[in-house]
């Protein structure tokens, strides 16, 4: 019986099943209590929506705001162009698109699972894969995102749970072929193109690839050289359309400037509003369109700087709110929040949130004790991804391409203090060898 209970706690499609489950109870939830009209429109009022009705329209990528703005580089096109294919098979503003739209997104949560797994038990063995997998397959955010967001974070949760998984197998492998790093940097330049901020995960992860492979007398600089130069021809095309269209260099995307400036100016407040947004405020859309979107983003940005650098004590005070607002799963306030909310899945969102944070960093620390040298990329992903929020502005969906990575780490940190499992993870080659 107990030989029974471990084959099913560490079956991947039995966790892929609940989590699958899971996801799609939320969502027949979510639209069982609200408007059909509401749901096929109001969720892709926003960018995404936008350009995507604008593509299939026939106006190109351009319009973010849902009236004539012309061309854009708002975001990198990946997205768009899903939801612009949802558009043309369903129909625009349709519930039938929203359906389609969110199950495109739990089905990305949905198969998250396999990497976070596989990367598991690289880390630590069948048991650290198990319970980094459950974790995601019952986290709320996970399933309560995909329906409630018609954004890029559902897909960039499974990107960035792919790239972490095929940056642990690559880094150690002894394989001489080509195929693989190709596939690498394909898969990073999809990141990119979905998800511009994964970005920044890019030469940290790097760097330790090419540390790591030095270590192991592998070779070391010739292969993730040429998946960063297969991750750049993807990103080409795009970057070529915007020196075209703007008459600028932009690699990925415009609209830097405008998240600074949103989250740090006068009337920025712990929790975004929408304020200082050109999709809300029509002073602001106004300019925009005076400026172009080019110049625009510059003001933002020169405007952002100018008071973050004359305000360092409310900057420190609005980072460490965006801190708590990040690993909470949306408050600035955990524990006022807590003790004062009405709704108990408010509560249980913001203890699990809260939980696996704590946990996360336990066990970095225990990785780091048991030197085992996986606790450097996760700590990428925990330590670097979020500094791009905390200087901008933080939403729920923000923390999810991270969270990925938070489970896997809880889970090693409960796995790995037993002796046994200790074993399992040297025998996966993630102990440190003897420097070369």
């Amino acid at each position: 019986m107990r030989r029974t209970f471990r084959a099913a706690g560490t079956s991947l499609p039995l966790i892929l099943l609940v989590a699958f489950g899971l996801r799609v109870a939320f969502l027949w939830n979510f639209a069982a209590h609200n408007p059909k009209q509401a749901l096929g429109t109001v969720p892709f009022l926003f960018e995404a929506g936008n350009i995507a009705y604008s593509l299939v329209t026939g106006h190109g990528f351009s319009s973010p705001f849902r009236v004539d703005t012309g061309p854009t580089a708002w975001m990198t096109p990946v997205y768009p162009l899903i939801l612009a294919g949802i558009f043309r098979l369903f129909g625009a503003y349709t519930f039938s698109a929203f359906l389609a739209a969110a199950m495109v997104n739990i089905l990305a949560t949905t198969l998250a699972s396999i990497p976070i797994y596989a990367a598991g038990k690289r880390i630590g063995g069948a048991g650290t894969a198990a319970g980094a997998a459950w974790l995601w397959a019952v986290f709320p955010n996970a399933i309560e995102i995909p329906s409630t967001s018609l954004w890029d974070a559902s897909i960039a949760a499974l990107l960035a749970a792919t790239i972490l998984w095929a940056t642990l197998v690559l880094a150690e492998s002894k394989g001489t072929g080509l195929g693989p790093w190709v596939g690498y940097g394909l898969l990073w330049g999809s990141a990119l193109m979905t998800t511009a901020t994964l970005g920044g995960l890019l030469p940290f992860l790097l760097a330790w690839m090419v540390y790591r492979r030095h270590r192991l007398a592998l070779g070391w600089l010739l292969r993730p050289v040429l998946a960063m130069a297969v991750a750049a021809l993807c990103c080409l095309p795009w970057a070529a359309r915007n020196y075209e269209v703007f008459h600028a260099f932009i690699p990925l995307r415009s609209i830097l400037g405008l998240q600074l400036w949103v989250g740090n100016n006068p009337q920025a407040q712990e929790i975004w509003l929408g304020t200082q947004h050109p999709i809300h405020d029509g002073a602001e859309r106004q300019k925009y369109v005076d400026l172009g979107e080019v110049r625009y983003m510059r003001d933002a940005e020169q405007k952002a700087m100018r008071y973050m650098a004359t305000h360092p004590g409310r900057e420190a005070n609005l980072i460490w709110h965006r801190f708590l607002e990040f690993w909470s799963g949306g408050s600035p306030r955990p524990i006022t929040d807590f003790l004062r909310a009405r709704s108990a899945w408010f509560r249980f969102v913001l203890l699990f949130n809260l939980v696996v944070a704590g946990g996360g960093a336990m066990g970095i620390i225990v990785l780091v004790r048991s030197k085992n040298a996986c606790w450097f990329p996760l700590v990428v992903f925990l330590a670097v991804l979020p500094w791009a929020y905390y200087l901008t502005v933080v939403l729920p969906r923000y923390s999810l391409p991270v969270d990925p990575a938070v489970m896997l780490a809880v889970a090693a940190g409960i796995r790995f203090p037993s002796p046994r499992v200790e074993r399992e993870g040297a025998r996966a080659g993630w102990s440190d060898p003897p420097a070369t």
